[in-house]
């Protein structure tokens, strides 16, 4: 067969002009049905439907004529379209000139069915970009209106700290800037608070907020959850098909947490000794197992980059490893790390003071160890060993505690839109954060490409760096913001004592965390701090409330 076919789904792949001698291999292939999309005299080359149909039906094959015009296909076309799929034996092949107008009618077919992102992405792996009809798939595969229904000059997607932040910093620039912000959730959390709360220094409730409360006066919310990008027409498609035009666009949703890539481990979360800090409803019960803990095995996991908060995998160890020092039981308990990773820490210069904190607990560093099952009613975990110059191996590993740090990567709506890289990121210029191909939109926090760490840190510098640049493009200036690609972890390795970690592009030390939120003795500067880096209140408090169980290093590497 000369051409490709492209597996769409199980039940349906997709090809271009198929000819009667192809039948055969169609059918060796498992296939039990074809349907043709293409008219019949579009091509001089072209078989008639009815020559494939006969050496269809002598390969034991079901075959179906459902010509498309090519850039026509309407909303009826759509629904013939799953009506077979839906009559007709699988595996189906559907084929075209080129296989576009099959997969374009199995998307529309499939959009009351399944998540936009979804769709896309399986278009995507089949080598099929569906950008155009992206709106009618967010519209239940049926041909919506032109008509926006909101335009703002600025849009912001996500309403975490980036985008609380940066909405923040826009207004106390102009206030009378006219934006809107997009965010389905409720509630804003705090999220670097929840190692605190596995290590019991917060209460869980001290790290929400209701997200109305954060979101700057002035700011309209579109409560609602984004289905795709169009970045040629200006907009942003909302669940439902609702359509909000843009002239600038800045995109920070944050990324998505995958807990599934690990089998087994979504329905063992929350019991069988199995937990997580980056979730606030499994935070307490971090700290309940470390109370309960007298002896035993304990595990705590780190994927492969990148991840937000790269420092809270070993927080989660070091605070539980105080509190069993501190009531006399950490000898009795066998505490290993496992990371994905190669080292410690990625920037060297911090490692030593690390490294004491590993041998003073005594924990064991196993490195290029990746988690990817547990079987939480046996209590195991299974972990694939990569170090370098040798094969791949699987380790089983029993635990009666197990802190994991789940496998992260862009939101679904991210990877298969217009504005990923190869990678699903959003690219961005490093320095300006602006978008590589597309020059009225930014992005910045844990969603962008830049090789920066993913911290709250980090949006906290990159905020104010979007706000200059988006009102000197509106003011038809060059970008004149740059961003060095400050991150900051503070290392808690026991209540009291933090291994404040501050670098940026390429691992270089910038230090730059006010003496203030250390000591509490100069407040002016706190109080200018807070106001220049436009942090939303929630993060004020908590920093505020942490001076007296923070201090500084005075050099990288000191504790």
């Amino acid at each position: 067969m000369k051409n490709v076919m492209h597996r769409v789904t199980s039940r349906l792949s997709v090809a271009g002009q198929v000819a009667p001698e192809d039948i055969s291999t169609i059918a060796a292939g498992g296939f039990r049905s074809v349907i043709c999309n293409r008219p019949d005299g579009e091509g001089p080359d072209q078989p008639s439907f009815a020559e494939i149909e006969a050496a269809a039906r002598a390969a034991g094959l079901d075959a179906r004529y459902l010509p498309i015009e090519g850039g026509k296909v309407s909303d009826a076309d759509a629904d013939a379209f799953g009506r077979a799929l839906d009559e007709m034996p699988g595996p189906t092949l559907a084929y075209c000139r080129t296989g576009m107008r099959s997969v374009t009618l199995w998307s529309l077919s499939e959009a009351d069915r399944r998540p936009v992102a979804e769709i896309l992405a399986a278009a995507r792996t089949a080598g099929f970009d569906l950008t155009g009809v992206v709106r009618r798939i967010a519209n239940g595969g049926r041909t919506p209106t032109d008509s926006p229904d909101l335009t703002a000059e600025v849009v912001i997607v996500g309403g975490g700290a980036a985008g609380i932040a940066v909405a923040a910093s826009l207004r106390a620039r102009r206030p009378d800037l006219d934006i809107a912000l997009i965010e389905p959730a409720d509630v804003h959390y705090y999220q670097p608070g929840w190692t605190m709360v596995g290590g019991g220094i917060f209460e869980p409730q001290t790290t929400a907020q209701t997200m109305g409360r954060l979101i700057p006066k002035g700011v309209r919310w579109i409560k609602a959850a984004v289905a795709a990008f169009e970045p040629g027409e200006n907009a942003v498609i909302l669940d439902g098909c609702r359509v909000v035009k843009y002239r600038r666009l800045i995109v920070c949703p944050g990324l998505k947490l995958d807990w599934g890539r690990v089998e087994g481990l979504i329905e063992t979360l929350g019991k069988n000794g199995v937990t997580s800090n980056y979730r606030y409803d499994l935070a307490p019960y971090t700290w309940s197992l470390v109370q309960q803990m007298h002896g035993g095995q304990a595990i705590f996991t780190q994927p492969p980059m990148p991840i937000k908060c790269a420092g809270a995998p070993q927080k989660a160890m070091y605070l539980s490893c105080d509190a069993w020092a501190r009531r006399g039981v950490l000898s009795d308990i066998d505490v290993s790390f496992n990371t994905a990773g190669g080292v410690l820490f990625g920037v060297a210069e911090y490692v030593p003071a690390l490294m004491d904190y590993v041998r003073r607990y005594d924990a064991k560093l196993n490195f290029h160890h990746d988690l990817v099952s547990v079987d939480g009613a046996a209590r195991t975990a299974v972990f694939e060993v990569a170090e370098p110059d040798s094969a791949p191996r699987r380790v089983e590993m029993a635990f009666d505690m197990m802190h994991v740090t789940p496998p992260q990567t862009a939101p679904d709506f991210i990877r298969v839109s217009p504005l990923a890289d190869a990678a699903g990121w959003v690219d961005v210029d490093p320095a300006t954060l602006r978008h590589k191909s597309h020059d009225n939109i930014w992005s910045l926090g844990d969603v962008m490409n830049a090789p920066n760490a993913k911290t709250a840190a980090a949006a906290r510098i990159q905020a104010p760096i979007v706000a200059e640049n988006v009102l000197a493009d509106i003011a038809g200036r060059a970008q004149p913001a740059v961003y060095n690609g400050y991150g900051s972890c503070p290392l808690t390795v026991e209540r009291g004592k933090i291994v404040l970690a501050e670098f940026g592009y390429g691992g270089k030390l910038l230090p730059s965390f006010p003496k203030a939120f250390i000591d509490g003795t100069r407040p002016s500067r706190a109080a200018w701090f807070l106001k220049e880096r436009m942090l939303p209140p929630i993060y004020w408090k908590a920093m505020l409330r942490g001076r007296e169980w923070m201090a500084a290093p005075d050099r990288p590497g000191r504790h």
